[in-house]
This record gives C-alpha cells, structure tokens and sequence, in this order.
C-alpha cells in the first residue's frame, strides 16, 4: 500500500466516523427534542455548523473513495459486476451512497434556506424523510464498506 492509499483510507475512516456520528447525533437530537421552542432555540445554531461539517466530511468521503476504488482496481468490478461478493457489496455501496449524496443535498438545501424560517408542509416532509433517509443509509453504507474491507 502506497502512502496515498494509507492517507486516503485513514482520511476515509475518519470522516465516515465523523459522518455516521454527527447522524445519530442529530438523529437522537430530533426525535428527543419535542417542545417545539427547543428545537427552534437549538436547530438555527447547530444546523448551519453541522451541515457545512457534512457537506465537507461528505465531499472528502468521495474524494478518497474515488481514490480507494482507483488503487484497488474497483472501477472495472463497479462497472462490470461479475457476481463475485466483492462486487455485489461494491454494487450495493455505490448504489447507497449514490441515494445517500442525493438525499443530503436535498436536506441541506431545504435546511439552509428555511433555517430560523417556517416550513411548509412539503418542506418539512422531505426535510425530515430525509433526515431518516440519511440516518438510515449510513448504516447499510457501513455495513457494506466493512464487507469490503474484510475481503479487500
């Protein structure tokens, strides 16, 4: 292993820790938070500094997966899955960070345009389906990126 790959997955490990953390933090925050008045006390402070955090540990997490996958040869696997287990976890990971990437830019828009705002209806239901989307995600995310790193 080069230094570029030992620096890409210690970098990888620590934001994916940062990352999942943050989650049940935030997770844990909203469903205990239910007065109304803490969560807006709260939520137009944490949110913005959290968010901006994700987004960066999110950025950094494809970045250095980019460059895992391209020091394992994992692209070839990814784009042609022979069936083997490495490629089926690497299918479903790929897959799960795809919808992952997509359900956090829809919570981060809707959070960074109506922080210390009323929602809408529309705005809280997919700011919160996302939410748990997210939450959810992470868990399968990691459960296959500890499949993969056992095999690899």
């Amino acid at each position: 292993m080069n230094w570029l790959t030992e620096w890409a997955f210690h970098l990888h490990l620590l934001m994916a820790i940062s990352w999942i953390g943050g989650s049940v933090f935030m997770f844990i925050l909203g469903v205990t938070l239910r007065d109304k008045k803490a969560q807006q006390s709260v939520y137009p402070y944490v949110g913005p500094i959290f968010g901006w955090f994700e987004v960066g540990s999110l950025i950094i997490l494809l970045a250095t997966g980019f460059i895992l996958g391209y020091q394992y040869h994992l692209f070839s696997l990814l784009l042609h899955p022979n069936g083997s287990e490495v490629s089926q976890a690497l299918v479903k990971k790929a897959i799960l960070v795809a919808i992952l990437t997509v359900a956090t830019v829809v919570h981060f828009v809707i959070a960074y345009r109506t922080n210390g705002k009323e929602r809408t209806k529309w705005q809280h239901f997919f700011s919160r389906g996302s939410s748990m989307l997210i939450f959810f995600l992470n868990l399968f995310v990691m459960h296959y990126a500890i499949v993969l790193r056992d095999i690899l």
